[in-house]
Formats: structure tokens, sequence, C-alpha cells
């Protein structure tokens, strides 16, 4: 005989082991003990057959819970509609974006392009105009003092240098080609003949230029000065006048006296 904890029913059957009512386990007791005895429902004793136990509805045994069935179309649904959001706001950025990024990268360039245009015409105008361009440019020659003295000191700078090192190129350059200069023996040179006999000088270490004064008249320039040579005994110094003119966007040299101080004149 089988007994409920709970409800203190009693069962004969062998083969059940959980009361029928509230699913408790039962418990083996002496038939002795037996002072109330619940038999299932029917006239004879051989006509029941005893129902397995079914748990209740509510009972969900240890580690076992109920499968959720998860329906797929909603994500599906979802993520297309984020998808074709995605398309749309690509877009509507593109065609009020694009029409912009055109306009400023139009307006960058003709920025650029204006930049590059002032930059020239600045370089032109304020730098020394003896570049090695052979195209004459036409621009008008420079009317302040201090900045036409800069220029000619870098061209008296150039022109000294071409000299020393016999660069026939360079001087071709620096001189106009109405150039009319003094030579050795205090005769007249023209450009051609200057040019050919220019010979390299190496015993000058160093020079420079001292007392310069600029004359300047339209595209006529005057710069008169002391030079100095620094050789490796001694020093010689002359007294210069350069004659410059403002042409073909540059200055050139017209005519070049100098003569020696101090001391007779004698070869460096």
């Amino acid at each position: 005989m089988k007994r409920c904890s709970t409800c203190n029913r009693t069962y004969d059957d062998s083969n059940l082991s959980f009361c029928i009512d509230d699913g408790t386990p039962l418990t083996t007791v002496d038939e002795e003990d037996d002072t109330t005895v619940v038999r299932p429902r029917g006239t004879e004793d051989n006509d029941w057959n005893a129902v397995a136990y079914q748990p209740p509805g509510s009972y969900v045994p240890p580690g076992s819970e109920p499968s959720k069935r998860r329906r797929a179309w909603p994500w599906l649904l979802g993520i297309g509609g984020a998808f074709v959001l995605g398309i749309l706001a690509l877009l509507i950025a593109a065609v009020v974006l694009l029409p912009r990024l055109m306009n400023s990268a139009r307006n960058e360039h003709a920025r650029s392009n204006t930049n590059q245009i002032e930059n020239s015409n600045t370089n032109v105008a304020e730098s020394n105009s003896n570049s090695n361009t052979s195209e004459p440019v036409n621009t008008p020659p420079p009317t302040d003092h201090e900045q036409v003295l800069r220029q000619l000191t870098d061209l008296e700078q150039d022109w000294t240098v071409a000299n020393l090192n016999a660069d026939r190129k360079k001087l071709d350059r620096i001189l106009a080609d109405d150039f009319v200069g003094q030579g050795d023996k205090n005769q007249l040179e023209s450009k051609a003949d200057y040019i050919r006999n220019i010979e390299r000088n190496t015993d000058v270490d160093k020079w420079e230029f001292t007392d310069l004064k600029l004359t300047l008249a339209g595209d006529r320039a005057t710069l008169t000065g002391i030079i100095t040579y620094f050789l490796r005994d001694r020093s010689v110094s002359f007294d210069f006048t350069d004659k410059f003119v403002w042409r073909d966007g540059r200055w050139q040299a017209t005519g070049a006296e100098i003569e020696r101080r101090g001391a007779p004149e004698t070869d460096l």
C-alpha cells in the first residue's frame, strides 16, 4: 500500500508512484496501518485500469523548458526595411551634397588659378628680373628707390661672379646688346669684345661693395660705389660707375667705368 504525504490518501495499486490529485510522490506503508483505502472509480476491482500519472500542466521538470518557436519573417522584414531606408538616405544625400561638392571644387580651382596669377605677377614685379628666361616681359620699370637699389646690388654680385668665373653665358644675359665698357687700356669695348676677352681669375678670395649710390630716372639707372677685392696677401679697391636700362622686364647693363683707388693700377 502507498500513501500520499500531502493529502494522506492511500493507494493499493503498486504501479502508482505519485498522487493522482497533487502529484506528490507516494510512500509505502504497512497494510496493517491502512485506515483509509481509496480505490479507483468502477464497480469491479478488476475492471479498473490504472492511468499513468500525468503531471499538472503547469509543472515543468527541472532542466527542461518549453521551446519557443521563433518566427523568421519579422527579422527578414526588418532587415529588408533597414536596407531600403539606407539606400534612400544615400540617394538623398547624393542629390543634396553632390551639387555643393561640385560648386566647391569649381570655386577652389578658380581660387587656385587666381592665386597663381597673382603670385606670378608679384614675383615678376618684385624679384630681380635677371632670371634665366629669354622671353621678353613687358612690365613697367620699378619706381621704388630701395627696391631698385636691392635689385641692382644683386645684379652687381652676379656680374662679379660671372667676371671671376669667365661665365660667358651669364655675362651675355647681364650685358645689354648696346653695352659699351672700359677695356684694360681704357679703350672702349663692345659686349662681344667684353665677353671674348674675359678670363677666369682664381686669386680673389672674396669681395665687398661699399658706398653704393643710385640715381634713378624712369627706365634708366646709374649705380656708383666702391668694390674691394680681397686676395690672398692683399686687397685692391676700385671706384666704379655702372649704367643700366630696364628692358624686356629686367635690368641690363649698358655701360661700365672702373678706376683703381690709391696705388697705381696693376693687375689683380
